[in-house]
């Protein structure tokens, strides 16, 4: 395999290996990164026999050395010890990283182990992988009791039953291990395992392990085990989620921690979908409007955020409206911005499943209260789901209602808020239509290129360009073209320069037609403009203009007839900014069509 660069190009092999030995960190960084190199130039016998057991015994580093380790042995690294039937020796060194005490070692060692597991064949996993598993699980040192739970899910499948029974057990007993830190990572790599699992097993093993880590007395044991129950209740039936998970689905929904609840809160709409409609409609509704009054602000702002992607989706309409709009009605007045923030991003999903009636009459006034919330990022999601709602009450609603809102927010004092309307426009722009767009937001557009902030300017231009690629070059050459040309004719500089950057920036989007007709002419005036920043701009557009266009007979005639001379003015321009951009511009000009 081909490192990058040849054996004979490095230095010598001694040299290496004198690196992996140095005192200097950084030496030694480089080296570990360079192994794959090494283990080249020794060939796969003298890498399996002499640089393995060297990095065997070379734990004793700084952690990022060990790190960067714990990574290259992961990466492929059994094609430079002989191939998969040798991969095995490489559970060496990576079971050694496993115990130290850095978590991101470990996690990366783990994760190479799994990585090596899966060139294993079935005998070197049941002659060397296990044995490697059942040390760290039993290991003296708790980090190697949490290195081990991440390597149960990776080869269970791949081993006979009798020793699918022997994984279960050491599993189980992880999970109820003295120390906390084994059981969070058992909680955290239970789903993986369970999901591998016969049906038979994961009502009996699986649900002990699970039932024991969701009643522990460490919250961060516990609010780990949502996945687990998520990953079991996908193997069992609704009458079995039912009868074997209720229990714990009720203490995990109104758990003493609100780290919990917030971890149930933020995957409630795949429980919801795992666990069936009836269910829902009978158990979690309660819970889930429990959840949205929470006493916690962030738990508040995770159920919040779950409204419509798929829970309210198994709803009845009255239901909605029954329970869940009250509490949505409640949240739009919530004294947390970021609970307010996260409903605003998806409230308007609801709107489908209202309909335009119940739309109109409960949703729309919710929708002005949030446009008007004194927190932007409140404001901008209400405005980047709109599309949702235009679909289901239609735009002249729509716009009657909104577009007041959407006007103030464009208008706003805080150039920030400006910026991140003039974001969103396009998406505005392809859910209004032409016709609507410039009636009532075209001008405000062009407004923007004469804000007196400079970050509002640009991302005017950029606006531009997007609203060209949505409703089309003709639109563009009738709508933006004349305005964007007229600024160049402005006393002040500001908008001559505007002109200058937005023709730079709009014209790839534009034809030849358009730029020889109606542009051309206005950049080659601006090259003669007073100001140098100006002229140096010039350049830099006509090497955009040369770029774009000079690769066809047409566009070479324009930059052979215009751009080039107009060039050449300015190479000899008395300001060295713009001696400097005409001339690379000229470089470019003489390049296209080569």
């Amino acid at each position: 395999m081909d490192p990058g660069f040849s054996v004979d190009d490095i230095a010598p092999i001694a040299i290496l290996m004198d690196e992996l030995r140095s005192e200097d960190v950084q030496l030694r960084l480089n080296a570990i990164h360079r192994i794959s190199t090494i283990a080249l130039a020794l060939g796969p016998e003298r890498a399996r026999d002499e640089l393995i057991p060297f990095l065997q015994e070379s734990v004793d580093d700084e952690d990022e050395v060990l790190l960067a380790l714990a990574e290259e042995l992961g990466m492929n690294f059994e094609e430079y010890i002989g191939g998969g039937e040798n991969a095995h020796v490489l559970l060496g060194p990576l079971e050694n990283l496993c115990a130290v005490e850095e978590a991101l070692v470990r996690d990366k060692a783990a994760e190479s182990i799994t990585k090596v597991s899966a060139v294993l064949s079935q005998a070197q996993i049941e002659q060397y992988y296990i044995p490697l598993l059942q040390r760290l699980s039993h290991g003296e040192w708790f980090t190697l009791r949490v290195s081990s739970c991440a390597l149960y899910a990776p080869v269970y499948d791949r081993v006979a039953p009798p020793m699918q029974d022997e994984l279960r057990r050491g599993f189980a007993g992880l999970g109820t291990d003295d120390t906390p830190m084994v059981r969070r990572a058992a909680s955290k790599w239970l789903a993986p395992l369970v999901k591998k699992f016969a049906k038979q097993h994961v009502l009996t093993d699986g649900l002990a392990i699970y039932r024991r880590l969701q009643a522990d007395d460490q919250d961060s044991v516990r609010l780990l085990t949502v996945d687990d129950l998520i990953a079991i209740a996908q193997a069992l039936s609704p009458a079995e989620v039912k009868e074997q998970l209720l229990k714990q689905i009720r203490q995990t929904v109104s758990d003493k921690s609100w780290r919990v609840r917030y971890m149930a809160a933020s995957n409630f709409n795949q429980l919801a979908e795992t666990i069936g409609q009836d269910l829902v409609r009978e158990e979690l509704i309660g819970h889930y409007v429990q959840l949205l009054k929470d006493n916690e602000a962030e738990a508040r702002t995770a159920a919040a955020g779950q409204i419509p992607a798929g829970f309210a989706k198994l709803l009845e309409k009255e239901v909605i409206l029954a329970r869940i709009v009250p509490c949505v009605r409640d949240l739009c007045q919530d004294s947390s911005q970021h609970v307010r923030a996260a409903l605003a991003n998806q409230i308007s999903g609801l709107a489908p499943l209202l309909g335009k009636d119940s739309t109109i009459e409960h949703l729309l006034p919710l929708f002005l209260h949030l446009l008007k919330d004194e927190f932007p990022e409140v404001r901008l999601n209400i405005i980047s789901k709109l599309e949702q709602v235009n679909d289901v009450i239609g735009i002249d609603l729509l716009s009657e209602s909104l577009l007041p809102a959407i006007v103030e927010l464009a208008e706003d004092k805080s150039w920030r808020v400006r910026q991140a309307i003039i974001e969103y426009i396009p998406l505005l722009a392809n859910q209004l239509g032409k016709a609507f767009f410039d009636e009532q937001l075209g001008n405000l557009c062009m407004s923007w290129l004469g804000d007196n902030v400079y970050s509002i300017r640009e991302a005017a231009t950029v606006n531009l360009k997007k609203l060209t690629e949505v409703f089309g070059v003709e639109w563009a050459k009738i709508q933006i073209v004349p305005k964007v040309v007229g600024m160049g004719q402005h006393p002040n500089y500001l908008y001559r320069m505007t002109t200058v950057q937005a023709v730079s920036v709009i014209s790839p989007s534009l034809t030849l037609d358009i730029v020889r007709g109606d542009i051309i002419d206005t950049l080659l005036h601006l090259s003669n403009d007073p100001i140098p920043n100006i002229r140096f701009n010039v350049a830099k557009a006509l090497e955009v203009l040369a770029t774009t266009f000079g690769n066809t007979p047409e566009g070479r005639q324009l930059v052979q007839q215009k751009i080039i001379p107009a060039l050449e003015i300015l190479k000899n321009d008395t300001d060295a900014d713009v001696r400097f951009f005409a001339t690379r511009a000229l470089q470019s000009a003489h390049g296209v069509g080569a």
